[in-house]
């Protein structure tokens, strides 16, 4: 894989299983509640999709934990739901409640669904993914990311947020043809989607499979993986220098699928051990994670602990990106992300240095 030409090059390398002088860390939601500037311009813009589709804004907010942090990464500030919004769906935001859908998916209507227009209808994103690389001037990378298609049919299905997923699970087992159809327009969907991300200037793509660990392995393999599989080959075969990482949430009973995917990295959560999922992947790809968010509620002495703890399982070695398991939490105070990053590249740092004066 081709590095870019970066003045911070650390997560494409660890990304390309290259040496790194200390280990990359990036934080999922790092642009979110937890920051009293996040906060301040949600309050001038209270409907988050439009947030999302102003570009000016958007920039802003992206930026603001790497102004605050030395992160390794910036992530494009957008959400999973810009395809199902595109389509019509009326994708809005309820305090405390996360993301609906005026309209949801019903069999009836899968048919009739169109692939959206994505140039068109989500031009915001590509001109907030210019914006910020204009404004990052080649500091670090840039990452842009789509929900996965099973996930996205998940809202798109459920109408939002669900406890047990009983309506798209309904359709798997009364109308698999049905749910198989929808899967496919959004594959096509999300391959255009993060093929103009790449076009746009993101130099690595995160999919969200966020809900693929409410199947069981059968129907993971069936509803989930084959589709994620089908993006991952086509956006190999059209930028095969731009790396994939896929996080699945709950994913221990999957690895065993997943490593055989053409992926650049897995995203792990707190959940998985992480020495187990080294020894599954065998040094073919780099692993990222895996912080419980919840460490970051702790003292400060904790987070010191439990993030050295990761740092020490990978010992120094190449493919390894630092992040929470999920996303971090709105109620966390800024100064433990402080601590966090400030750790990670301090320890990781000593381990690598120590690990190469014992050769």
């Amino acid at each position: 894989m081709a590095i870019p030409s970066l003045k911070n090059d650390r997560l494409l390398r660890a990304l390309a299983k290259q040496p790194v002088d200390r280990t990359p860390i990036w934080i999922m939601r790092q642009a979110g509640r937890y920051l009293p500037e996040y906060r301040a311009i949600r309050k001038q813009v209270p409907d988050f999709m439009n947030l999302c589709r102003n570009s000016d804004l958007a920039t802003e907010v992206t930026l603001q934990p790497i102004s605050r942090f030395p992160l390794d990464a910036a992530i494009l500030f957008s959400d999973i739901l810009t395809i199902p919004d595109a389509m019509g769906l009326g994708v809005y935001f309820e305090a405390g409640e996360g993301p609906k859908l005026r309209k949801p998916i019903v069999k009836s209507a899968i048919s009739s669904l169109q692939l959206p227009n994505i140039a068109d209808e989500l031009s915001y994103v590509f001109n907030t993914i210019k914006k910020i690389n204009v404004e990052l001037n080649q500091s670090i990378p840039l990452l842009g990311f789509s929900g996965s298609p099973w996930t996205l049919a998940c809202y798109m299905i459920e109408g939002g947020s669900s406890k047990n997923f009983s309506k798209i699970k309904q359709m798997m087992f009364d109308a698999p043809e049905a749910l198989h159809e929808l899967l496919a327009i959004l594959a096509d969907a999300v391959t255009d989607y993060l093929q103009q991300q790449i076009a746009a200037g993101v130099h690595a793509v995160q999919i969200f499979d966020t809900w693929g660990s409410i199947l069981d392995p059968i129907n993971y393999n069936k509803f989930s993986l084959r589709y994620i599989e089908n993006i991952v080959n086509n956006l190999k075969k059209s930028n095969p220098e731009t790396p994939i990482i896929l996080f699945t949430k709950h994913a221990n009973s999957l690895l065993k699928f997943i490593v055989n995917l053409n992926l650049d990295a897995i995203s792990l959560d707190w959940t998985c051990d992480l020495a187990t999922a080294r020894e599954l992947i065998a040094g073919k790809i780099a692993l990222q994670g895996n912080l419980d968010p919840c460490v970051l509620h702790a003292s400060k002495s904790s987070i010191v602990a439990e993030a050295t703890k990761i740092l020490q399982v990978f010992n120094g070695d190449n493919g390894h990106i630092f992040n929470l398991g999920h996303g971090i939490h709105p109620e966390v105070s800024p100064d433990k992300v402080a601590v966090l990053v400030d750790t990670v590249h301090k320890v990781s740092a000593e381990i690598i240095s120590k690990k190469k004066g014992s050769f």
